[in-house]
C-alpha cells in the first residue's frame, strides 16, 4: 500500500461484511481538509445538532465555518448546512462537497447526484441512496431504530434524531468524543436534562458507527492548534456589540430577515449591560410600524443628541429613502445596518447578495451622496459599528454599515475583540460656552475649509443656540430660501463634505508582491474567498494578483493609486449589475476605465473561491 493511504479495518458482523465488501479497500487519506453537508428539513431542529458538530471541529483547534441554507416561508421544506474544516484557515464556502449527510427524503437522490466521485455519504438506510452512486461511499444507519432506544417520547425523537447524526459523523471522521460532549453541554446549558437525552444519542450514533460501520473514505479531523484564544460569533451579533460600546441610546427597527437579529441581540446586550443602579433602562428600543418610520425616529434622535441607529435590509432601505435625504441634506446623524440579501422585490430573503451599494450610495431623489462601511469579518462588524456612530457624528450625517446574510447570520472565527479605548468623538457640537465666546453660529456655514458646519444640540442654555433644521431650501444660516446661488452654495459644501469623508472612513486594505499586472478588487464576505481564488490562482496557473479589498464609500485615494498601477483590475462581487464596477467607473478618471473588468456571482449562495477563479482564468485566456 502506498504512503498517505488508509487500510480498512475488518468488517465487525455479517452486515459490516457485506458493507465493505462494497466500499473501495484504499483511498489516499485527506486530513483537516474537507467539507460536510447536512440535508435536513426546516424546523426539524437541527440547528443545535449542527452547531454542536462545528463547534465540535472548531474545539479540537481545526479551523472550521459553517453556513446555513434555509427556505425563506415555512416548516417542512429543505435545509441545508454546510462545515468547511480547513488546516489552511480557509473560511469561504467550498463548492464541492465531500460528505453528505441525507437526512431529508425529498431531497435525498439529488443530493446524492450532486456528490463529486469519490466523496462520502451517511443516510437513512430506508433511503437506499447508494442505488444512484456507485463511486460514493455509502454509510446507511437505522436511525428511527437508534433514536427509538434512546428516546422514550415520541413526540422528541423527531429532534434527538438529529444528534444521532451527529455521532455517526463523529466517529467516521474522528471528531474527538469529549469535545462532542463538552459541545452538547454547553448547547444545553439551561437545560440539564435535554442535555443527558441529546448526549446519549450523540453516543448511540457513536457506537453504531464504531460497530456496524467500516471507514472507507479518506476524510479523516486531527487535533491542530490553530483555534487557540480564538472565538465563534455571527455577524449579526458582532454588530450589536459594536453599537452597544459605540453608546448607543436609541435604537429603532421593523424586523426583516437578515437584519432581525442586529436589534434582537442589541437588546439582550442593553438589558444586561445598560440598566442603572436602580434597575431604570438608560437606553430606548422601539418597534416602528415600518422602516420609514424607523429610520425617521433615528434622524430626530440624532438631532436630539442621542446616538441612534436602525437595522434592516433591502426592501426597507427602499422605503426609507425620503427620510434619509432629509438626514443628508438638513445635516443629521444616524447609523443604518443594512444586513443584504438577494432581490429585487421580496427576492430571496433567506439567501445573500451584495445588491444594495448602488441604492444606498444615492439613496434619495435629487443630488445625495452617502457614507457606507464594508465590513469583511465579524470583528469588522464590531469595529466599523463603533467607527459609524463617530463618523455619523463627525460628518453629520446618516452612515451605512453594509453587512450581508453570510456575513450576518452565519458563524465565523475570529480573535477576541477589543475593548474601545478611544474617547466618543460627537464632532463640531457647540457648548454654551463656545457660544459665549463665539457670539453666536450659523449653522451650515464652512468656518474650518472642510465643508463640515458646527452644530448645538437642542436644551443648549444660550439665546444663540438656536437654528432651523430645514429640508427645505435653506441658507448656511438655515434660512429658507429659493435662491438659486444660495441653495447652490450648500450643494455644493455637501459635495465638498463628501470628499472630506474620503480621508475619515477606513482606507483598504493592500495585498500586493508589486510583481502583478493583474489587480483584484473586492469588498465585505467576498473577501474570503478572492483570498483562496489567488492561491488558487497562483498554485493552479502561475498567476501572481496583487488585491486590494475597499472597506468604505467614498473611495480613498488609495484606490486610484491601485488602478493606476496596474494593466487590468479585475472587481469582484455578488451581484448582477456589477455595481461597485459602476461607482468604480464614477469615481476613476477616464482614462482608468478600460482596466476595469468584472467577475460577478448572483445565484444567492456564498461565494466560492472557485467560481472567481474560473471567471478570472476565462477572461484571462489561460
Amino acid at each position: 500500500m502506498a504512503t498517505g493511504e488508509v487500510a480498512l479495518g475488518k468488517p465487525a458482523g455479517a452486515a459490516a461484511e457485506s458493507l465493505a465488501a462494497s466500499q473501495p479497500s484504499t483511498t489516499k487519506k485527506v486530513v483537516n481538509d474537507f467539507s460536510i453537508q447536512v440535508a435536513t428539513v426546516n424546523g426539524s431542529g437541527s440547528q443545535s445538532a449542527n452547531s454542536v458538530l462545528l463547534k465540535s471541529i472548531f474545539s479540537m483547534g481545526i479551523p472550521v465555518s459553517g453556513k446555513n441554507l434555509f427556505p425563506s416561508n415555512i416548516a417542512g421544506l429543505p435545509t441545508w448546512y454546510t462545515i468547511r474544516a480547513s488546516k489552511h484557515g480557509y473560511v469561504a464556502r467550498k463548492k464541492e462537497i465531500d460528505v453528505l449527510v441525507a437526512m431529508n427524503p425529498e431531497t435525498g437522490r439529488e443530493d446524492m447526484l450532486s456528490l463529486p466521485a469519490g466523496s462520502a455519504a451517511i443516510y437513512d438506510q430506508s433511503l437506499n441512496l447508494k442505488q444512484y452512486r456507485q463511486d460514493v461511499t455509502s454509510y446507511p444507519v437505522p436511525f428511527d431504530q437508534l433514536t427509538a432506544a434512546v428516546c422514550p417520547e415520541a413526540k422528541l425523537r423527531k429532534l434527538v434524531k438529529n444528534m444521532v447524526y451527529v455521532g455517526v459523523v463523529a466517529q467516521l471522521i474522528g471528531i474527538d468524543l469529549q469535545s462532542a460532549e463538552t459541545s452538547v453541554r454547553r448547547q444545553f446549558a439551561r437545560k440539564p436534562k435535554a442535555a443527558d437525552l441529546n448526549w446519549n444519542a450523540v453516543k448511540a450514533g457513536y457506537e453504531y458507527a464504531a460497530q456496524s460501520l467500516v471507514k472507507a473514505d479518506p476524510f479523516f479531523l486531527e487535533p491542530m492548534q490553530a483555534t487557540e484564544g480564538k472565538i465563534i460569533i455571527d455577524g449579526n451579533s458582532a454588530a450589536a456589540l459594536g453599537a452597544m460600546f459605540a453608546g448607543v441610546t436609541v435604537v429603532t427597527w421593523y424586523p426583516i430577515t437578515p437584519s432581525s437579529s442586529v436589534v434582537e441581540n442589541l437588546i439582550g446586550y442593553l438589558r444586561k449591560y445598560r440598566v442603572d443602579q436602580d434597575g431604570k433602562a438608560t437606553f430606548a428600543v422601539v418597534q416602528a410600524e415600518d422602516e420609514l418610520a424607523a429610520v425617521g425616529m433615528v434622524l430626530g434622535a440624532g438631532w436630539a443628541g442621542a446616538r441612534s441607529m436602525t437595522a434592516t435590509s433591502g426592501p426597507g432601505i427602499s422605503l426609507m429613502a425620503e427620510f434619509v435625504g432629509l438626514g443628508y441634506y438638513a445635516e443629521l446623524p444616524g447609523v443604518i445596518f443594512d444586513i443584504q440579501r438577494v432581490g429585487p422585490s421580496t427576492g430571496m430573503p433567506t439567501r445573500t447578495m451584495q445588491g444594495d451599494l448602488l441604492s444606498v450610495a444615492y439613496l434619495s431623489h435629487g443630488d445625495t451622496k452617502h457614507v457606507f462601511l464594508l465590513p469583511a469579518s465579524v470583528e469588522e462588524c464590531y469595529q466599523f459599528a463603533i467607527e459609524a456612530f463617530d463618523l455619523a457624528e463627525q460628518l453629520q450625517t446618516p452612515v451605512f454599515v453594509l453587512s450581508d446574510l453570510d456575513l450576518g447570520m452565519n458563524n465565523w472565527m475570529s480573535k477576541p475583540f477589543e475593548y474601545p479605548t478611544k474617547p466618543i468623538n460627537r464632532g463640531k457640537v457647540l457648548t454654551k460656552e463656545d457660544l459665549d465666546r463665539l457670539g453666536g453660529f450659523a449653522r451650515y456655514k464652512d468656518v474650518d475649509g472642510d465643508a463640515i458646519p458646527y452644530r448645538t444640540l437642542p436644551g443648549t442654555d444660550h439665546p444663540r443656540a438656536a437654528y432651523f433644521t430645514r429640508g427645505s431650501g435653506h441658507n448656511e444660516k438655515g434660512l429658507y430660501t429659493e435662491r438659486a446661488d444660495e441653495y447652490q452654495e450648500v450643494m455644493e459644501r455637501l459635495a465638498r463634505k463628501f470628499d472630506t469623508a474620503r480621508g475619515m472612513v477606513p482606507a483598504p486594505e493592500l495585498v500586493q508582491n508589486g510583481k502583478s499586472k493583474v489587480g483584484l478588487i473586492a469588498f465585505g464576505s467576498s473577501d474570503f474567498a478572492v483570498r483562496e481564488s489567488r492561491d488558487q490562482l497562483k498554485k493552479e496557473h502561475g498567476l501572481e494578483t496583487d488585491y486590494l479589498r475597499l472597506r468604505a464609500f467614498p473611495f480613498s485615494r488609495e484606490v486610484l493609486e491601485f488602478v493606476a498601477a496596474h494593466d487590468r483590475i479585475y472587481v469582484i462581487e455578488q451581484n448582477r449589475d456589477a455595481q461597485m464596477l459602476s461607482l468604480l467607473k464614477l469615481d476613476l478618471p477616464v482614462k482608468e476605465l478600460s482596466k476595469l473588468r468584472s467577475v460577478r456571482y448572483f445565484g444567492g449562495m456564498p461565494l466560492d473561491a472557485r467560481t472567481v477563479t474560473d471567471g478570472l482564468v476565462l477572461q484571462e485566456g489561460i
